[in-house]
Parts: C-alpha cells; sequence; structure tokens
C-alpha cells in the first residue's frame, strides 16, 4: 500500500490519501481524542502522539498536529497507523457510527433562501475544500448571517477567515440578495 501525502493551506495539517475509499458518503470529524472511540481508524491516528484532530472524507484522511510538534517527527507514525488500520480489515466507522450527510436542518420561512445556501456550498465550495483536506457546511440562517461550520484543514487554518469573507460571502451574496454575511460557528 502506498499512501500520498498533500500539504493544505493549513500548516498543523496534513491530507493522507491511502488510494482507497476511505468513506462512501459524507465525512466525519473526530476534533478530540475522545469523539474518535467511534472509529477503529481515528483511535489508530489519535495514539500517535502529538496528532489532536483527525477528519474523514471519502477518499482522504486529514490529520491536525500540535503547534510544538514537527511534521518530520510525526509524519512516519501517522503514515503506519494508517497502513496497519488497512490491513487490519477493521472498518473505518462501527457499525454504530454514521458519516455526516453535511449541512444543519432549517426549518423556518428562509427555506428557499437556505436551499440555495446549501446547493451553491455543494456545487462551488465544498469540492474546493476537500481538495484542500477539510469541508464547510451548512450551520445556520438568521436575518441575513450565514453560520457555517469548518472542518478538518479548514478549522483553524490561518487563511479560513479569507475564505470565508473574500470567497465564500462574495459567492453567496452574488447569487443570493438575502445573504448580508458569513461568519463561522465552533461545534
Amino acid at each position: 500500500m502506498f499512501i500520498q501525502t498533500e500539504s493544505t493551506p493549513n500548516p498543523a495539517t496534513l491530507k493522507f490519501l491511502p488510494g482507497q475509499t476511505v468513506l462512501p458518503t459524507g465525512t466525519a470529524d473526530f476534533p478530540t481524542r475522545e469523539s474518535a472511540g467511534v472509529s477503529p481508524l481515528a483511535g489508530r491516528v489519535y495514539a500517535v502522539d502529538g496528532v489532536t484532530g483527525v477528519f474523514l472524507g471519502t477518499d482522504f484522511v486529514t490529520v491536525t498536529k500540535a503547534d510544538e510538534v514537527d511534521w518530520d517527527h510525526i509524519k512516519p507514525s501517522v503514515l503506519g497507523a494508517i497502513m496497519e488500520h488497512y490491513q487490519s480489515g477493521q472498518p473505518v466507522l462501527a457499525d454504530a457510527a454514521n458519516p455526516q450527510a453535511g449541512h444543519a436542518e432549517h426549518t423556518g420561512e428562509d427555506g428557499e433562501i437556505v436551499g440555495q445556501i446549501k446547493e451553491l456550498l455543494d456545487t462551488r465550495v465544498r469540492p474546493a475544500v476537500a481538495q484542500d483536506g477539510g469541508d464547510i457546511t451548512f450551520y445556520g440562517f438568521d436575518k441575513g448571517v450565514v453560520y457555517l461550520h469548518m472542518q478538518g484543514a479548514c478549522a483553524g487554518c490561518p487563511s479560513s477567515t479569507i475564505t470565508l469573507k473574500m470567497g465564500i460571502e462574495n459567492l453567496l451574496r452574488h447569487y443570493i440578495p438575502e445573504v448580508t454575511e458569513v461568519r463561522p460557528v465552533a461545534v
């Protein structure tokens, strides 16, 4: 098995490509060691000292490290953990765990606007940020403000504010006049 790695805009995060499907659909975010209990793969990666986040996509594993740790020191261990997982034959997620479909549900009078927001995120934004090892999902819409949840390489990325304001906010405001602002949320 050959696992490729790619850098991301977030210097604390690397994208690992095992050359096979990680999740058939959706994503799974494990921002803490405790949250990784439902994923044998994420649990193995978290066993590497210095790992502070694991995010799973359809064909990649995004790993975030602590600031005081160098990639040169932990990258071989992370590669080994991913390889061990695939050789073990264990599932990526335990039976009871389901990948996240993405967006939060929205009920209310702004249903049509929210539908347009989700459509633009799915067709224009999410594919681009997945290439960088992350995901951005709809969290809420209130009085013109769109709330988005950033995951994987996007969470904590120094350029995420610019991406939100200059990229996503401008895109949504261009196509949906009711949108006035975009803000990140921590879940």
